[in-house]
């Protein structure tokens, strides 16, 4: 299946730009974009034709860019159906590129009656550093944030150093389970955004450098597994927990030992919308863990979360 990128971020923090770099380079070959609006992506040369109902525009590369129409899922599929009346094959990766006050969640929901198209999923959020402390009060931004797979570093030129030092901190503490692209290097930067990555192991475990930020709103908390657990009990724990946070639990990620299987099962949601577990990682040496970044919850909350799971549960960063 194709990779399909949900490129998110708060108003004028820097989506469009990112985009149309990525649509510039050679590597953005066999692309389809989806933008609320099709003129957003303002690159010359578009070329505007009709499939059905839905505008298409063939991008001056070669790619092809939609309008979002009322059914996200409705309209990939359309976009499939077009290339494929055309003769031509999946996109190698489509990109939604989401209003600045879109959640992750939602959006993710609505794309799962396409599962049996095989869709790669990753949630992109870009993190504007001359805006992100006045940003973080804002709920849509830190659900953005949260949610994402990769925290992207925007607006760079127009930061101080400190500013972006700043920014790279706070990103890192607001979602340490994110991989953070924050360099000067333009091109490195737009390529590593548009490139999901099969993320190692150990690299779902939180950067020590998490320790010691803060947030007004968020909590991150490290849950550790002292001991393997059934599945269904842990899996009755996720629906409890759910239930309990609804919309304030942000983001979970994290690997599980499970009694019957050899290997650690890979647990993660963006808001209440899980992925399928599945095994990951090496038998004997990961730790069993559970990151979740929460809104205006605190440790005491989860502790009572039933069935009772032999877990610990600490905060990480000084926002207890």
């Amino acid at each position: 299946g194709s990779d399909f990128i949900i490129l998110t971020g708060f108003l004028g923090s820097g989506k469009t730009t990112l985009l149309a770099d990525f649509l510039a380079l050679p590597e953005a070959a066999n692309t389809a974009v989806i933008v609320n609006e099709a003129g957003e992506i303002g690159l010359d040369g578009a070329i505007l034709a009709e499939n059905g109902d839905m505008p298409v525009m063939q991008l001056a590369n070669g790619c092809v860019c939609c309008s979002l129409g009322p059914d996200l899922a409705a309209t990939v599929t359309a976009l499939l159906a077009a290339r494929q009346r055309a003769g031509q094959p999946p996109p190698a990766r489509i990109v939604l590129e989401t209003s600045g006050l879109a959640k992750p969640g939602p959006i993710l929901r609505s794309l799962a009656n396409l599962a049996p198209l095989r869709l790669r999923v990753a949630v992109v959020a870009t993190f504007d550093c001359t805006r992100g402390g006045e940003l973080e009060g804002i709920e849509e931004a830190a659900a953005q944030w949260a949610g994402a797979q990769t925290l992207v570093i925007t607006r760079r030129d127009l930061a101080t150093e400190a500013m972006r030092r700043d920014a790279g901190q706070a990103a890192t503490g607001i979602n340490p389970t994110a991989l953070l692209i924050d360099t000067d290097d333009r091109r490195a930067a737009v390529l590593a955004t548009f490139s999901p990555r099969a993320s190692a192991p150990r690299s779902l475990f939180p950067p020590a450098e998490a320790v010691g930020l803060q947030h007004p709103r968020i909590r991150v908390l490290l849950a550790t597994l002292t001991q393997e657990v059934a599945w269904d009990r842990l899996a009755e724990w996720l629906d409890n927990l759910a239930g309990l946070c609804g919309e304030r639990l942000l983001r979970l990620k994290g690997l599980v030992r499970v009694a019957g299987h050899a290997r650690p099962i890979l647990v993660q949601s963006v808001g209440t919308m899980f992925s399928a577990p599945r095994p990951f990682g090496a038998s004997d040496h990961e730790p069993s863990f559970l990151v979740l970044i929460l809104r205006d919850m605190y440790p005491g909350e989860i502790a009572i979360v039933q069935p009772s799971l032999p877990i610990r549960i600490a905060v990480l960063g000084r926002n207890s």
